[in-house]
């Protein structure tokens, strides 16, 4: 009897230190919406560079301020969005029905994990794309939204440290293979926030 309630009293205790040290708010229903949004963020960005009748994609090679990245710029920014106030507004659900403050410790220090990776990334991906270099954007944004996860899940779930590895796997093969970059980057983006976004919820909110 001892022996059983010293066991519960250690997994109370390892429970509320991990709540302290963790952001445990972020919402599996998040990363998956994220995933639908990418993948017609994807479908929508394919179609612009090789179906519209206005923009053509050996346009988008004639320099970085041409009109016809407009398009791919907006589509861009509307599934990022799209994403991050689905996630902050899904994530304040839940910290809210656990009776919890999203902005906590935890949490602050996990975005500021996430946000540095993420603006050296973005800051690469411009320079990239002011360059010419763009059959290597999939798979920058890519890497370094992998590596963004993976310091973040440092102080979240484990499983988006995971979810980060396979995003920069992802982005490695799609350097490989730079013609098929909006293929791999509905993979990472897309398919694999789909099924972490259903692992997560199977773990922890079904």
């Amino acid at each position: 009897m001892n022996s059983t309630k010293h066991l519960d009293d250690l997994a109370q205790i390892r429970n509320i230190m991990e709540r302290s040290t963790k952001f445990l708010s972020l919402s599996a229903w998040a990363a998956i919406l994220a995933g639908i949004y990418a993948l017609i963020g994807a479908a929508v960005a394919y179609r612009i560079i090789y179906y519209s009748p206005i923009v053509r994609y050996e346009a988008l090679k004639e320099g970085p301020l041409n009109p016809a990245a407009l398009p791919l710029f907006l589509t861009a920014a509307i599934v990022f969005l799209l994403a991050l106030t689905t996630g902050v507004w899904l994530s304040h659900k839940k910290a809210q029905k656990a009776g919890q403050k999203l902005w906590n410790r935890s949490a602050i220090r996990a975005t500021i994990n996430f946000a540095i990776p993420l603006a050296a990334g973005g800051a690469f991906v411009l320079i990239l794309y002011g360059r010419g270099y763009y059959d290597l954007l999939a798979a920058s944004t890519l890497v370094f939204y992998g590596l963004a996860l993976i310091n973040a899940g440092n102080f979240t779930f484990s499983d988006i440290r995971k979810l980060g590895i396979w995003e920069v796997v992802v982005g490695l093969v799609a350097a490989l293979f730079p013609s098929n970059g909006i293929l791999f980057w509905a993979i990472g983006f897309g398919v694999l926030h789909l099924i972490y976004g259903g692992i997560l919820y199977w773990k922890y909110e079904r």
